[in-house]
Formats: structure tokens, sequence, C-alpha cells
């Protein structure tokens, strides 16, 4: 089991192996790497054999230099070589995902002579195209199970390959790779560099899985929490992933704080502001919600190009406009009624601000739920990432803002 002496590591046993598999894949990188740190380096190799080249990727990163030259040496030669190619390519890239390709042959083999190649190679390996290049590498075409079968066996590749091959670039980042693979639905993809060089293979499913995780931690992104953290994550780790962003979260809060503070005159003539300042921060909020919603969805199918930006702005200004008005009429309403049932004289006043203010709030909070990913974005950061937390600021700080300045100079008293 995790963390037992090299030693004994030897007699881990089927089911302990499986366990201690299970435990890596719900943990973060940095985590998974203690939990086989004293376990030798060949037992590591196997093991990560069975998985995915991403994740492979993330916990060869966490190794020391000497425990990494271990599994190194202790991996099939193939397979060494590509984990170290595949670090030499962007986080998120393609180019992190592949996996050696073992089935390459030349133009000139006959299908006989591939067929008894392949014997060999299916006893070890998850055969499913072969491809052929040329001597210096690049890629030629595939061939499939299918066309060896009915070659005649004297043909050779060149004669019975599809030339017409579909390829992936390994600086290519995930998200793109995924918008071109989506109406294809091939189970491996062959990766080349720029010079045409089979530089490896992709699976389609390995490519899914990771592009899956990618979106299940968004929604954990928006508001602070790390895509590292799992659920196995110990408590110590989780809180510090999140404190960080919780007292920075506080920080932001107390502007509206100040923003209040400032009108504070106003709240003790108007008592009853108070009753609707969580009305206008809570409908705010959920406008700029959904228009940061849509705006993440656009960047991740990346139907959102940059001539569209302000086209995407004005939009959701328009759509917080209408929005608005509409939502706006009912909290005048209740404003209206609020004030009538506590004998208020300057009840329809206080109705019209309510009104005006829910209006430019909705439209502030579509504008911001757009701008801020957008702004991460240009920036260099994750447009996903605690965006939610600047959002709830901006929507509080405008909605309650506009209110409480919007009765002060209305309302007279």
């Amino acid at each position: 089991m995790p963390n037992q002496p090299a030693a004994a590591s030897q007699e881990v046993t089927e089911e302990q192996r499986k366990a201690l598999l299970a435990e890596i894949l719900q943990s973060p990188a940095h985590e998974a790497v203690r939990l086989l740190e004293n376990q030798p380096a060949n037992f590591i190799a196997k093991l990560l054999l069975e998985l995915n080249p991403g994740t492979v990727q993330e916990l060869l990163n966490e190794f020391s230099k000497k425990q990494l030259d271990q599994i190194l040496n202790a991996a099939p030669p193939e397979v060494a070589r590509q984990w170290v190619r595949n670090q030499s390519y962007p986080e998120g890239s393609i180019g992190r995902l592949m996996e050696p390709a073992l089935a390459v042959f030349n133009p000139k083999l006959s299908v006989a002579e591939t067929i008894g190649e392949l014997r060999h190679l299916i006893k070890t390996a998850f055969i499913t195209y072969g491809y052929v290049t040329d001597d210096a590498g690049r890629l030629l075409g595939i061939v499939t199970m299918r066309d060896l079968l009915f070659a005649d066996k004297s043909q050779r590749l060149e004669e019975v390959m599809l030339t017409e091959v579909f390829f992936l670039k390994p600086e290519m980042p995930l998200a793109d790779a995924m918008k071109l693979a989506v109406n294809r639905h091939y189970p491996v993809y062959p990766v080349c560099d720029d010079q045409g060089r089979l530089v490896g293979l992709v699976r389609g499913q390995v490519m899914f899985q990771v592009e899956a995780f990618e979106i299940s931690a968004q929604p954990g992104t928006m508001v602070g929490v790390e895509k590292e953290e799992r659920l196995a994550t110990p408590w110590p780790t989780s809180l510090k992933f999140r404190h960080p962003w919780l007292q920075f979260n506080l920080l932001t809060a107390f502007l509206s704080a100040v923003v209040v503070g400032f009108f504070q005159g106003t709240i003790d003539k108007l008592v009853i502001l108070a009753l609707f300042l969580p009305v206008l921060a809570g409908q705010a909020g959920n406008t700029g919600c959904q228009a940061l919603a849509v705006t993440l969805r656009g960047m991740t199918l990346g139907e959102l190009k940059p001539d569209q930006q302000n086209v995407l702005v004005v939009k959701e200004a328009w759509l917080g406009l209408l929005n608005g008005v509409f939502v706006g009429l009912t909290a005048g309403i209740g404003m209206y009624v609020a004030a009538l049932m506590q004998s208020n004289p300057h009840a329809i006043m206080l109705g019209f601000v309510v009104f005006l203010a829910m209006m430019g709030s909705c439209i502030a909070s579509g504008i911001s739920g757009a701008m801020v990913p957008i702004t991460l974005k240009k920036l260099g950061f994750d447009p996903a990432t605690a965006s939610s937390i600047f959002l709830t600021t901006a929507t509080d700080v405008t909605s309650m803002g506009l209110f409480l300045w919007l009765a002060t100079i209305l309302v007279k008293t």
C-alpha cells in the first residue's frame, strides 16, 4: 500500500495495486507522487503505463530528478522517449497527451511482412492503425486492419495505404483539437510536427477525458477552487487552496460596505432602503452570472472571436436593459406596496428609484459578466479563474451604489 518500504513493495497484491491506482487517480499530482515515492522505479513505471498520458506528465513533473531518471530507465525505451518528448510541449496542448507510435512501417514493405510485424506488436501494445512513414519520419499514410485483411499479401503498403490523413499538431491547444476532431470520431489521431514528421499518437478517449475534467473544474475555478483539488484532497491542502481566495473575496466585499457606508445618512432617514439592498444585489448578480456563463461557453467552444467581443458586450447591455425594465417594474411595485404599508409619504418616488436602479444594475451586470472573462483573458489569465468573485464585487458595488445614490438625489426627506 502507499508509503510502504521499498522492499515490501515487491509483495503488493493485485487488489492493493488497483487500490493504489484508484487513489492516485483521485489525488492531485503532488499528493499522488507522495504515494509512490517509496516504491521501486520498475513498479512506478508499470503503474504509469496504465494512466492516460496527460496524467503521466503531471506526475513526472513532481518526481525528483533522481527518481525521474530511474523511472525513465525502467520504462520501455520507446515510452520513455515519448514521455521526455511530451514534456517539451506546453501544458494544455496535444503534445502532452501523446503516446508512442509503435506500428510504423516503410512504404515498400509488403502486406505479408507488415502482418508478420503486427503479430509481434499486438502482444505488448494496443494497435489500431499502421502508420507509413518515409526515411525522415514524415507521415505518408495510414493502413487499417481491414485494408491488410483484404489486400493481396504481395502488395506494398504504398499501394493500399490511405494517403489523405487527418492529423493534429503537438503545440495545438486541446480545445482547438477537440473542435477539429468532434465530427470525426476516430479512435486514434496521428500527431505530426510542422515538417510532417510523426511525433506520436493521441487517443480520442484521452482527449475527451481531459476535456471533461477541465469542464468539470470550471465551476470551481470561478469561485477560487483550484482544479487540482479533489474529493480525496486532505483538508489542510484544501484550506491552502481555498483560503487565499476567501480573503481576497472579503477584501472586495469591503468595497460594497464602503459604498453603503458612504450613504449611511440616506439609509438612516429611509430605513426601508435596507430592505431592498439584497434584492438589487441578488438580481444584478444573477443577470451577471447569465452573461458570464454565455461568455465562458463561447470562449470554450471557440465561438467568441476578437472582433465579436464588442458585439457581445453590446448585446449583454441591451439584454440587461430589457430584463431590467421588466424586473424593475415588478421590484418598483414591490417597493411602492411596502412603502404604503409603512405609510411612507415617498412611496411613489421610492418605487421609481427601485425601477431605475434595477434597470441600471442589470445593464451594468450584463456588461460586467461579458467583460470580466474577456479582460482576464487579455491579461493572460484563465478566463474562468475566480471570475465569479470579480463579477460579484462589480455587481454589488454598482447596484447598491446606484440605488442609494438615486435615493439620495430623488427622494427629498
